[in-house]
Order: structure tokens, then C-alpha cells, then sequence
């Protein structure tokens, strides 16, 4: 496949994961488990806000790979 196919795809894949995983994460911070403490709160906002950088990861390094040959 060549590169610039591999990046539209995968910048279209980026942006249905960063949308997906907006949309979990705002579902998930609404239970009464991360509203009860502060503390909790914090923690899963870090989390939340930077954990969709490590499925991004793979998929970026797909997206960069230089074409066979």
C-alpha cells in the first residue's frame, strides 16, 4: 500500500478512535465511582485525556513506514 494511502486511512482510523474514545470517556466520568473523590476524579481525567495515545501509537508508526521497495 503505498505511504499516502496508509495515511489517509490512518488518519481517518485516528480520528474515529479519538472520537470513540472521547465519547467512552465522558460516559465513564459520569458514574458514581470517579464523582465520589476528588482524588479519583484527577486521576481518571489524566488518564482518560492521555490513555488514547497508546492505541494511537501502532497506528502512527503504521502510517509513517516508507514504501517497500
Amino acid at each position: 500500500m503505498p505511504i499516502r494511502l496508509r495515511k489517509l486511512v490512518g488518519a481517518i482510523l485516528l480520528i474515529a478512535l479519538v472520537v470513540t474514545w472521547a465519547l467512552l470517556a465522558m460516559a465513564l466520568a459520569q458514574s458514581a465511582v470517579i464523582k465520589a473523590n476528588g482524588l479519583i476524579e484527577v486521576i481518571y481525567y489524566v488518564v482518560a485525556g492521555l490513555g488514547w495515545v497508546l492505541p494511537a501509537m501502532p497506528l502512527i508508526r503504521w502510517m509513517s513506514r516508507p514504501d517497500a521497495g
